[in-house]
C-alpha cells in the first residue's frame, strides 16, 4: 500500500474544490463531447425520419452507438433499449417485468440496500398487489446467497440486485445470483450504473436478463441511459408509456441523437481503458486509505474491503458528524451518500441495513475517485480530512454527530 509523504504545506491542486464524488456523477470526457457536438447542429436529423439523408445519417449514428453500448456488456445490439438513464431503466425493468407476468408470477425480490429508484419501484408494485421481499445484507454489504435462494418461489417474477453499490462500492456475486435465477426460470435484473465500464460484465456468462446503464456515470452526458433486455430466452416487459413504438415498442419517444452518440463514445472509451484505469484507481484508493489510516488510526472502512469498486471508499469517522467534516473541508467536494435536508444529514439507510451503528453511520463519508483524479489531489484530501477530523475531535462541543 502506497503511503504519501506529508507535505510541508497544505496546497490545493487548483482553485476549484477537489472532486471526490465520482459515484454521484462524472464530467463528460472531452473525447465524448467532441463526438457529440456535430449532432447538435449540422447533423440534426431525427433518427426516425429515414425517408431522407438527414434521418438516415442520424439513424446510422444511433445504431453505431448501440453497438458500442452492447459490446461493453457482451450483448447483441438488438438487446439494447435506449432510455433517459438508469432510473428509467430500473423502473422499466422491474415494473415492466412484474406487470407482464402478473397472472403467473406476482413476487419481486430485491435487497434493502438497493438504490431508491429500485426500492420505490418495488413499493409501487406492492401497492398494486404484488408481494415484495426485501432481503437483508451482511455486515460486508453482500447478500447471503443461501438467504436469497430461500426467498425464491414459483411465483417469483424478478430478482433485482445492484452489481456495484453506489454508496459502498461493494460488488455483489452477480454471476452466482444469475445462475440461481436461471435455474428457477426467474428474470434477473441488475442495476449496473456503477459497474459498467469499471468491471468486466458479460450478460451471458452472468445469466443476466435485464441490465441498467447510465451515461453520466461513465463520463458521458446526463439524460441518457440504456436497458439491456435479453432476447433468448426472451425477457418480456410491459412498457411504461405509449407512443410511436420506438425501441421495439418498449420505450417510445424521439431518440436524442447527440446524447446517444455520447453514450456510445463513452462506452467505447471505457471498454478500451477499463483495465488500465482500474489499476490506476486501485492504487489511488490504496494511497488515500493508507494515508488516512496513518493519520487517523480509528478510521473505519464500511463495506467489504476486497469486493468493491477500484475507485470507491466509504469511511466512518468515529465520534464525528459527516456534515461537520464536510463543512470543515471547503476545499473538497464530498458526499455522504445519504439524504440531506436543510442543515441535517440523515444517516444512510444503506449503512444502517449493513448493521453499522447509527453514530458511525452519521459520521461516514463516501469517497469517489475517477478518471481525472490525481495523486496530488489525493494527498491534499488526506491532509485536509485528517486535519479537519482532529480539529473537530478537539473542539469542546461537537455537533451533527
Amino acid at each position: 500500500m502506497s503511503v504519501m509523504p506529508k507535505p510541508a504545506a497544505l496546497e490545493r491542486p487548483n482553485a476549484a474544490p477537489v472532486y471526490l464524488d465520482y459515484q454521484a456523477t462524472t464530467p463528460v470526457d472531452p473525447r465524448v463531447l467532441d463526438a457529440m457536438l456535430p449532432w447538435f447542429t449540422e447533423k440534426f436529423g431525427n433518427p426516425g425520419s429515414i425517408t431522407h439523408a438527414y434521418g438516415r445519417e442520424a439513424e446510422a449514428a444511433v445504431e453505431a452507438a448501440r453497438r458500442e453500448i452492447a459490446e461493453i456488456i457482451a450483448a447483441d445490439p438488438r438487446e439494447i433499449v435506449l432510455t433517459s438513464g438508469a432510473t428509467e431503466s430500473n423502473n422499466l425493468a422491474i415494473k415492466g417485468a412484474a406487470r407482464f407476468h402478473r397472472e403467473s408470477r406476482d413476487h419481486v425480490v430485491t435487497l434493502a440496500t438497493e438504490h431508491k429508484c429500485v426500492l420505490e419501484s418495488a413499493k409501487a408494485l406492492e401497492r398494486e398487489g404484488f408481494r415484495v421481499t426485501m432481503l437483508p445484507v451482511e455486515a460486508s454489504g453482500l447478500v447471503d446467497l443461501a438467504t436469497l435462494e430461500a426467498a425464491l418461489t414459483d411465483r417469483t417474477a424478478i430478482v433485482s440486485v445492484m452489481a456495484a453499490h453506489n454508496e459502498t462500492g461493494v460488488l455483489q456475486p452477480i454471476a452466482e445470483i444469475g445462475a440461481l435465477c436461471r435455474a428457477r426460470g426467474i428474470l434477473f435484473h441488475t442495476d449496473a450504473a456503477q459497474a459498467v465500464g469499471k468491471i468486466p460484465l458479460d450478460v451471458d456468462a452472468m445469466s443476466i436478463d435485464l441490465l441498467s446503464i447510465s451515461g453520466h456515470k461513465i463520463y458521458g452526458p446526463k439524460g441518457i441511459g440504456a436497458l439491456y433486455v435479453r432476447r433468448r430466452p426472451r425477457a418480456r416487459l410491459e412498457p411504461l408509456f405509449d407512443g410511436g413504438g420506438q425501441e421495439r415498442g418498449l420505450r417510445s419517444g424521439t431518440l436524442p441523437t447527440p446524447l446517444v452518440v455520447g453514450l456510445g463514445a463513452a462506452a467505447a472509451i471505457a471498454r478500451r481503458e477499463m483495465a488500465e484505469e482500474g489499476r490506476r484507481l486501485r492504487a489511488l484508493r490504496d494511497r488515500f486509505l493508507g494515508g488516512l489510516r496513518a493519520e487517523l488510526p480509528d478510521l473505519v472502512l464500511n463495506g467489504d474491503a476486497e469486493r468493491r469498486l477500484p475507485g470507491n471508499l466509504n469511511l466512518g469517522f468515529p465520534g464525528l458528524g459527516s456534515l461537520d467534516l464536510m463543512n470543515a473541508c471547503p476545499g473538497l467536494a464530498l458526499s455522504t451518500g445519504s439524504a440531506c435536508t436543510a442543515a441535517e444529514v440523515e444517516p444512510s439507510y444503506v449503512l444502517r441495513a449493513m448493521g453499522v451503528p447509527e453514530a458511525l453511520a452519521a459520521g461516514s463519508l463516501r469517497i469517489g475517485l475517477g478518471r481525472f483524479s490525481t495523486e496530488q489531489e489525493v494527498d491534499f484530501a488526506v491532509i485536509a480530512l485528517s486535519d479537519a477530523a482532529r480539529r473537530l475531535a478537539a473542539a469542546p462541543v461537537k455537533t451533527g454527530a
